[in-house]
Formats: C-alpha cells, structure tokens, sequence
C-alpha cells in the first residue's frame, strides 16, 4: 500500500506499543484474560525445569471455547511479535497444549484438567511459585 503525500503508511503487522514492552507470560495472561479462559494459573519454573520459564494451566467451558481461547492466544501472540508457537491437541480440543517458547499453555476442558490435575504435580515439585 503506498502512502499518499502528507501521510505515513500503515505500519502492517507492528507491534502495539504497549504490548511490545510486556514479558511474554504478560501477554499471554492479558490474552486468556480476553478470551475469557477459566482458573488460569501461572507457575514460575525458572531455573527449575529446561521446558520453559513458565507454564500456565488455564481451562474452557468446552471444546468450542477451548479451540477458541487457544485462536485468540495464538493471535495476541502474533499482534505482540512472538513468533508463531507450536500448538498440539486442536483436533480434539480436549487439552490443547501452545509452546511458545519461554511459556507452555495448557488450554484444558474442566473434567480434563480435573483428571490430570497438572499444576498440582508442578506447585507440589516447586513449592508456591504458582500466582
């Protein structure tokens, strides 16, 4: 798109200002947040674990809501400049899993979260990192 005399062109795919500065566990939150995700925990793994920095357990009502908290992540992490992450587990949306690298979402349907209880096993090995 060319710009017109007078006017910049639009800066396609920039990163909004305010999200460029956020730690990358931060927009991720913001995001859940936003797409109304359920329980979310945030457990700080530093130095604890060579996965990640963070993992985030989060729920939705339903595999639909699922499938959709994990879009609307993976769209805020695009808008926010973090490269594309890895996703496993759309095709059932049971349990969807989004590697972004510093941080590992776990998107869980309620009674799938229940079963695997997953943040128990990470704040139990860890102490009370979780917030």
């Amino acid at each position: 798109m060319a710009a017109t005399p007078g006017k910049a062109a639009p800066n396609v795919g920039a990163i909004p200002p305010a999200q460029a500065r956020l730690p990358l566990v931060d927009v991720i939150l913001m995001a859940l947040d936003d797409a109304k995700a359920e329980d979310t925990v945030s457990i700080d793994i530093t130095g604890k674990s060579s996965l990640s920095d963070y993992m985030v357990v989060t729920s939705g009502r339903s595999n639909r809501h699922v499938s959709a908290v994990a879009d609307q992540l993976v769209k805020a992490l695009r808008e926010a400049g973090h490269p594309k992450p890895r996703i496993e587990g759309l095709s059932a949306c049971d349990w969807v899993l989004v590697d972004a690298g510093d941080v590992i979402v776990h998107i869980f349907r309620p009674e799938v979260r229940e079963f695997y209880n997953i943040e128990k096993m990470w704040t139990a090995d860890f102490g009370s990192d979780a917030r």
